[in-house]
């Protein structure tokens, strides 16, 4: 499991450099209009996914991320956000690369902000939401660029570039 979660915050690390580059090649207006997705527009679902992440991370680490709502604009200007990710998805690198095998098979206990009432979950099953949250979020940013014209490129678990060095 530990290699599983180590995985996947390289191609967590990986998906958002890539996603944040063919996001920069569109003009600020352009990332900020509402197009009618959940978050309203590529900035909005970038700052969602950020928000997720730290709020996640707040809890895994006992350290607890405060926000106001999930939709919540963390950082307007673009270039600030792809720092702030960066830095972020750093910290989860470094916060997976701490954790053992044996912490896999124990309980998370948080309580929801959607819903205040305590929660427990195998701890395997929060880690996988953390990494899923961003995947399908990242999913419709990639959209909204082809939509824009712009091609994120691959991204393919199996394409990580630590898989392909791998392969025979």
């Amino acid at each position: 499991m530990v290699e599983y979660a180590q995985t996947l915050a390289v191609y967590n690390r990986w998906m958002n450099a890539g996603i944040y580059a063919a996001c920069s090649m569109l003009a600020d207006e352009q990332r900020k209009r509402d197009v009618g997705a959940f978050f309203k527009s590529i900035h909005g679902t970038l700052n969602h996914i950020l928000l997720g992440d730290r709020i996640w991370l707040g809890r895994f680490t006992s350290r607890p991320f405060v926000f106001r709502s999930l939709d919540q604009e963390l950082y307007s200007d673009f270039v600030e956000l792809r720092t702030q990710r960066s830095s972020t998805d750093e910290d989860i690198k470094t916060w997976v690369d701490s954790l053992s095998d044996s912490e896999f098979a124990g309980q998370m206990s948080y309580t929801s902000v959607i819903n205040p009432q305590p929660r427990t979950y195998p701890f395997w099953l929060a880690v996988a939401q953390l990494f899923h949250h961003q995947t399908h979020h990242r999913g419709q940013v990639t959209a909204l660029l082809m939509q824009q014209g712009i091609d994120p490129g691959v991204t393919d678990l199996i394409a990580l570039p630590q898989v392909q060095r791998k392969l025979p």
